[in-house]
Formats: structure tokens, sequence, C-alpha cells
């Protein structure tokens, strides 16, 4: 067994890895060399403290050196930057940014855990006092000693992705006027549009200007070189005191490169099952590792805390023993909130899972979180993706309030053991009416996808396309009045059947209510009475008039 691990890097995967070693071989010599002061810190946790739902630093700090020392034996040293690899000599030269002072270290087994650095671009005044990243403790206290000391009335957040979306909570938290930028046709990139679509509306909700559409060309800065304003690449101008920004990440790869390791063509360190390089002496874990996607496998990247921590768990055993068992494939299970919104999702998008030329269909269903009957219910919505003639699922997205959690991992769990529809069917869940329904959200979300792929329900995804002659909205009157499709008529579920005199059989026909089911109904009424060509709109109105706002956003 080897007797000197070191791990470059680390909180997650870093940190995973060194305590997993240590459980395994007691006797190895382990040290951890972090560039940054803090080790261990929950880093998913900084928007919350900017935003003071976390009050105090140190409740972010998972572990300390001197804890680590007294408790699993291991040399932490902190502000120790790594700058090069000796393959051949089995050593790293990392500098000590507190004494100067260069020192080499041997080892038998390496780790690499130095995760991703901030997309930062290339235009003037990027670095002015008051433009800020948020990836590190340190990136967080600057940002909060700076609003606590200037008191400053607009932010502008460029990238609407997880943390650009934290992030202005945060800031609406703290009183600003808060304008989010974002490059993509909507918010949260990897959700599809009509999806997103609720994000931005709760967005607007909750007072946040949301841009998207047009990204960051320039930063103007005025007195004293401080930021006054962002400009658009449509040239619009955004004014703000704050900017914040949060464009993505890349893989830190350059110790790697260096050192002559594989990159893969995700752009991450290539790695295998144990998270072994080509160099089979040092692993590569977390946000700098490249992964093997669990439906599509391609290799990715996936920058998330639950894969770095597990890919650190096992490489540490593998380091520390010459065994472990093989990484699992990762499928991008995530989940953000978004004020009063949870917004969760996993594996592919219905627009990835076409990219990927995988022949797709999507089931959209707005259940209650739990019983209707019990107090408190909630309406969350479910876009679940599957193979057409396998039924096989490939990713789901669901938002909504209590029970998002819940729903996205049970598919999660579905997914990652190459379930179908039918399976995610009659999976035995928990009821009772507290905690959900007999029939659970998810339960409903594979009824319509059967339904679909046996043909029972014929539906579409959008009006425009399905061009029918005949829209009938068998909605109540009273939400007719309240909007409707441009040309439908309003004929109620209940009077349907009555009134069948009224409609063309030999038209197409197009039902719809508010979120689907009234109008299912209503398109099986119409096929069995001999009504040629019926379809039903997904997601009914809801998600109808949620595509068309974000049409909307993007001119």
């Amino acid at each position: 067994m080897p007797e000197r691990i070191v791990i470059v890097g680390g909180v997650a995967g870093g940190m995973s890895a060194a305590t997993r070693a240590r459980r395994m071989n007691e006797s190895a010599s382990i040290t951890v060399l972090e560039k940054g002061g803090f080790v261990s810190f929950a880093n998913c946790g900084l928007p919350y403290y900017l935003g003071g739902q976390i009050e105090s630093q140190e409740k972010l700090l998972v572990a300390m050196p001197r804890r680590l020392k007294d408790r699993f034996n291991i040399d932490v040293r902190v502000r120790h930057e790594v700058m090069r690899i000796d393959r051949t000599g089995k050593t790293v030269e990392a500098l000590d940014h507190a004494s100067g002072r260069t020192h080499v270290i041997p080892y038998d087994k390496l780790i690499l855990a130095v995760g991703a650095v901030p997309i930062v671009p290339r235009i003037e005044h990027v670095r002015a006092a008051n433009v800020f990243l948020l990836r590190s403790m340190e990136d967080t206290q600057a940002v909060r000693d700076w609003l606590e000391a200037r008191e400053p009335k607009r932010a502008a957040i460029v990238g609407a992705g997880f943390i650009g979306l934290e992030m202005a909570e945060a800031m609406r938290r703290r009183g600003l006027d808060v304008t989010v930028i974002e490059k993509a046709p909507h918010a949260l990139p990897p959700l599809d549009a009509e999806m997103a679509a609720f994000v931005g509306a709760e967005l607007n909700r909750n007072g946040v200007k949301l841009i998207v559409g047009s990204g960051l060309a320039a930063l103007r800065a005025g007195e004293h070189k401080q930021v006054n304003a962002v400009v658009l690449e449509d040239a619009r101008l955004i004014d703000a005191e704050v900017v914040l920004l949060s464009i993505g990440v890349r893989p830190n790869v350059k110790l790697a490169e260096d050192a002559n390791l594989t990159i893969g063509p995700s752009g991450a360190i290539a790695a295998d099952v144990y998270q072994r390089t080509n160099d089979p002496e040092i692993y590569a874990v977390g946000d700098v590792a490249e992964v093997i996607h669990g439906v599509t496998h391609q290799p990715v990247r996936i920058p998330l805390a639950g894969p770095a921590n597990r890919q650190g768990r096992l490489a540490g055993e593998h380091a520390a023993t010459g065994s472990a068992p093989r990484a699992g494939p990762p499928i991008g299970t995530a989940i953000v909130k978004v004020f009063d919104l949870a917004v969760g999702l996993t594996g592919l998008s219905e627009r990835d899972a076409r990219r990927n030329q995988i022949d797709v269909d999507a089931a959209y269903v707005m259940p209650s979180n739990h019983a209707g009957y019990y107090p408190g219910a909630q309406q969350m919505r479910i876009k679940l993706v599957y193979e057409k003639v396998s039924g096989r699922i490939v990713g789901a997205q669901a938002i909504g309030g209590e029970g998002v959690d819940k729903r996205i991992d049970v598919i999660a769990t579905a997914i990652h053991f190459r379930g179908t529809i039918d399976d995610l069917s009659a999976l035995d869940l928990a009821y009772a009416p507290q905690f959900g329904a007999a029939k659970d959200p998810v339960h409903i979300a594979a009824f319509v996808a059967q339904n679909q792929q046996r043909g029972l329900m014929d539906a579409t995804s959008s009006a425009a396309e399905n061009e029918a002659e005949q829209l009938i909205d068998v909605r109540s009157p009273q939400e007719f009045a309240a909007g409707s499709l441009k040309g439908a008529i309003n004929i109620p579920i209940e009077n349907l059947r009555d009134r069948l005199n009224e409609l063309d059989p030999a038209l197409s026909t197009l039902t719809f209510c508010q979120i689907g089911q009234r109008g299912y109904v209503a398109q099986r009424i119409l096929a069995q009475h001999g009504f040629g060509h019926v379809r039903n709109l997904k997601g009914g109105y809801a998600l109808a008039s949620a595509a068309t706002a974000v049409a909307a956003q993007r001119n």
C-alpha cells in the first residue's frame, strides 16, 4: 500500500478523498495542499451567507485544519499552491503564499481536486473594485464587505445559471434593485424554454428584471474607475453600482496540461472508472475531471458537488488500498431555489436529447405535491422526457414548492437503473395525504407518457405547430374570459357531449384546458365520436402562455 498520498485541492472532492483514504489506510501519510485559506467549506451555501440567511461565516466551515489533524491525522496546508507536477520524480512543487517559500513534496499517489475557475471575459474594467465573482469564501466576504461599506442601490448579475439566480435573490434580500443578464434565450439554460418561463415569471414577481438573448459586451466605468453600467451586446446600458459575474466555469487543467496528462474532449481531465488519469499514480476528481454521462454515454463535464464528493471518496479509497467500487455515471441531477420556487432537473432536457439524436417525447403534468383536500397543497409542474419507442426515461424537470426534490430524486433513480415509463408508473411509493397522493405526481407523469406512447392521447406542445382548424377551449366560461388562444371557441368539458353538433368531425381539432387534463378527456370524447384528427395541447393554456412570455422576453 502507498505510504504517501498527496491531494491537491480541498473542499468537496479533495476532502472526501483525504478522509476516505485515512479510514481505509491508517498508516499512510496524507497531505492536502489547498491554494485558498479554507480547505473544507460549504461553497453551495455562499449565496445564502451573502443574503443573510446564514448569519456567520463560521457556519459554512465544515472542518478546520486543526480538527482534520486531530481526528484524521491529515496534514492540511492552506495557502499552498501547487505550481508543478514532476511525474518522473513523483513530486509536486508547492508555493507557500504565507512565507513565500517553495516546497518539494514527494508522493506515491497524487489526487487532483483543483476544481474549476470562473470564466472572466477579457474586457476593460473587469477587475474594477466593484466587479465580483462568487467562487470562494474570500470572494463572498469581499462582496459582503463592499455591500455593507458602500450600500449600493443597483446590482447587475451577468449569468442566469444556478449561482446567478441565487445571487439575485441574495441581492433582493439586501434591498438592491437587481437586473439579471443572460446571453441564452432564457434563464437557467439547462431547462427547456417553456419550463424556464416559470422561473422568469418568479423573478419578475419578486422585482428582479431579467434580460435574455443579449450578453455582456463591455463595462462602463466612471469616477475612481468603478463600473457604473453594463453594456449589452445589443448596445443597451444597465446602470449598476455593483456587478456580479456568474458566466460559468471551466476546469482548472493547467497543472494537468503541464504534466502531459490527457485532457478529454470535454476540456476536463480524462479519467477512468476509478478516477485514474493516463498516469495510473495520478487521479482527478470533481469539477476538473471528465465523466461519462449516464444517459448519452458521452464524455462531459458536470461541475456539481454530489459527483465531486462521490468521486473523491472512491479515488481516496483506490489510492489508499488499490481497489474501490467503480464510479457510477452521473446524469446531472440538480436543484436550485429561486425565491419561492424549487427548480429541479435530472438527465437530459428534451432539447439536449434531440441534440444527441435520441427520438424522444415529453409528458407535462401539473399535480399537487400532496392530496388536495389536505391543507397546504402546492401545485408543481413536471416535464418527463422519454424515448418514444422503448419508453426509457432520459430526463425530467420539475418546478414548484415542497416536494420537487423528492420527485426529481425518484425519477433520477429510475434513470440510473435505465427505468421506463412503465417502471415509473408501477413504483410503490409512500402515501399519506400530508406527504403525497395515492397517485403520486411521478405516477401521473408516467401515466400521461404511457397514454401518449400507446396512442391514447395524440398531443402537441404547440398550438401554432398544430395549425388546427378547430380550437376548443374546454375550460369554464370564467377561465375562458380571462384569456384564451386566438380563434378558440369555448365549450366547457361538462357540455361537450351535448354540443358535438356544433363541431365538424372532418376538421383537424385541438382541445385544451388550463393544464391538459380536461383537454385529454375532451380529446378522448371526440376521438370516440368519429372525429378523425384530434390533438390535445400538452400542458394546456398555462404552458402555452408561459412559452409565449418567453418568446416576448427574447424580443
